[in-house]
């Protein structure tokens, strides 16, 4: 496939550019147009929706409860797609981590984490190849399952919704330094995320174009079996924790968190970026990362109410490697996202679940063709890079 059939530059019509938001994000455009308040707001819709659906079916087709109904399903994809769709890592990937180190000069977590680094690296292949594939083409399916949600009110538990799935697929492409771009369309919803190596960008039909703030972060679906390298560079400053079993398997646990400062750039309006943490479990057997999870909290400030806070917690199992050119890929997966909201001071919260299940098809490193125009933003997104200080 040429690069001239990868550009998509010109599909997008303008739309009003707004911070992409990680985690929840449920914003959809009214009836003139207009942007809603944030898309916080809109997730506090989606779970006054949710209240209103009562359990069970069995309605009417043409009923109006049957129309709210429909209009939940397709909330609970775009929730779906908004969490799962297209998450970022929670630290950019360092541009020389696999330089050497004094032992001596580390404490003894960090020095483990980087000998534990060494080893990911030898059984992925990846330290036999100097430097690395520059480009990777990669397609895959997904299967999303829709959410259930948990309401407590302080007194009692209260479980809203049903496990239903939509199937869809993938196509990612990569390319040094730092630069990608991911189609997943599921249910007729298509999400497009990308970075040029200096601005991360998402769009979707029901919010357009959204520029990530903070630091240039990779896309956290690549660092999910698919290229090792760049996961070994994202643990490149990780600490150890200790040992855990996970399944059958006896893992090492390393820890990185982002910088205060770098998640403080991340932060938008009421939204406030408390903290984004991922750890890595990697198989004390085969030296392989088999499981990876990352926890991000957001706190939402609210002038008539108490302050709202939103973790948002994603967990995925990595398997099935296979050896492609030499490194070892995992091909199959799932992923669990638990979306948990609370307050400083009310006994109510909620807890929202869903899952995706993944699989590779086609791998393919070093892309005839492949070129940096290939990954170049729709224009309103430049547009706004150019217009901001």
């Amino acid at each position: 496939m040429s690069s001239a059939s990868f550009r998509r530059k010109q599909r997008w019509l303008p739309q009003p550019l707004t911070p992409l938001m990680e985690g929840p994000d449920l914003g959809m455009e009214d009836s003139e147009g207009s942007k809603k308040e944030s898309s916080w707001d809109l997730i506090r819709d989606w779970f006054k929706m949710q209240r209103i659906v009562p359990g069970g079916g069995g309605s009417n087709s043409s009923s109006p409860m049957s129309s709210v109904q429909g209009n939940v399903k397709t909330q609970d994809l775009r929730l779906l797609l908004g969490v799962l769709g297209c998450p970022l890592a929670p630290i950019p990937i360092r541009k020389n981590p696999i330089s050497l180190v004094h032992i001596k000069d580390i404490p003894i977590e960090s020095s483990t984490a980087y000998y534990i680094i060494q080893q990911y690296l030898a059984a992925t292949g990846c330290s036999k190849h100097d430097g690395g594939a520059k480009s990777m083409y990669s397609t895959g399916t997904v299967k999303l399952i829709r959410c259930e949600t948990e309401i407590s009110t302080g007194k009692n538990v209260r479980t809203l919704g049903s496990r239903s799935s939509e199937n869809g697929c993938f196509v990612l492409w990569q390319m040094s330094p730092g630069m990608w771009s991911l189609e997943l369309a599921v249910a007729g919803h298509k999400v497009v995320a990308g970075s040029d190596g200096k601005i991360v960008w998402r769009h979707t039909p029901w919010l357009g174009a959204h520029a990530a703030k903070g630091p240039q972060r990779p896309l956290r679906r690549i660092i999910q079996g698919l290229d090792p390298r760049s996961t070994a560079s994202l643990f490149a400053k990780a600490q150890c924790l200790g040992e855990k079993r996970i399944g059958d398997d006896d893992c090492f646990v390393l820890k990185v968190t982002a910088d205060r400062a770098a998640v403080m750039e991340r932060n938008e309006g009421p939204a406030e970026v408390i903290r984004h943490v991922l750890y890595g479990y990697f198989s004390q057997k085969s030296g392989l990362m088999i499981y990876m999870e990352d926890s991000h909290l957001t706190r939402v400030h609210s002038p008539e109410n108490d302050a709202v806070y939103w973790e948002t917690t994603i967990g995925s199992s990595i398997g099935d490697y296979r050896d492609i050119d030499g490194v070892m890929i995992g091909h199959q997966g799932r992923t669990v996202a638990t979306v948990f909201r609370f307050g400083e001071t009310s006994m109510h919260h909620s807890r929202t679940r869903m899952e995706e299940i993944w699989s590779i098809n086609d791998v393919v490193f070093n892309v005839p063709g492949l070129s940096s125009d290939s990954f170049i933003p729709p224009a309103e997104i430049l547009e706004a890079s150019s217009a901001s200080p």
